[in-house]
């Protein structure tokens, strides 16, 4: 999209970010530890059941983040293209998360984490608000979620 086009509507917004969960494998996960300290790494995921599911090891900075801290900023990777996604967060070990989740993450990845090192877990984002907009144009009703509802 550039800038002389006009600006989606927020129903095609809403449609093109579902269709990016659905199809893209990697999201950049933004954490911070208890003292504020940031982290930013890409992860795989699945949209699956109206949420994000991230796996990651709880033994590192990111997984440790999402545990104890409970939020998630995530994004796609594109400056012009932008999707942001605030969230809550719950934390399943590689026994407790639902089988239709990791079955889903699975057949995304073809990696199956409960099969993989035992400090593994699988992280829920509940999305309680999402961005989106391309370009500067688009920022006027880049709002697609708030409070946990679709606005669009």
């Amino acid at each position: 999209m550039k800038i002389t086009e006009p600006p989606r509507p927020p129903e095609q917004r809403k449609a093109d970010l579902l269709h990016r969960l659905e199809r893209e494998i990697d999201i950049w996960v933004a954490t911070a530890d208890t003292e504020g300290v940031p982290c930013l790494v890409p992860l795989w995921f699945v949209w699956h059941d109206q949420a994000v599911w991230l796996c990651t090891r709880l033994t590192n900075p990111t997984g440790r983040n999402l545990r104890d801290g409970r939020r998630a900023r995530l994004a796609f990777g594109d400056t012009r293209d932008v999707v942001l996604v605030d969230g809550d967060v719950e934390t399943f070990t590689t026994q407790e998360v639902p089988s239709t989740a990791a079955e889903a993450f699975r057949a995304k990845t073809g990696w199956d984490p409960r099969e993989d090192h035992t400090s593994y877990a699988f992280f829920r984002v509940r999305p309680s608000a999402v961005q989106a907009w391309c370009e500067e144009h688009e920022l006027p009703r880049r709002h697609l979620m708030r409070d946990g509802v679709w606005v669009v």
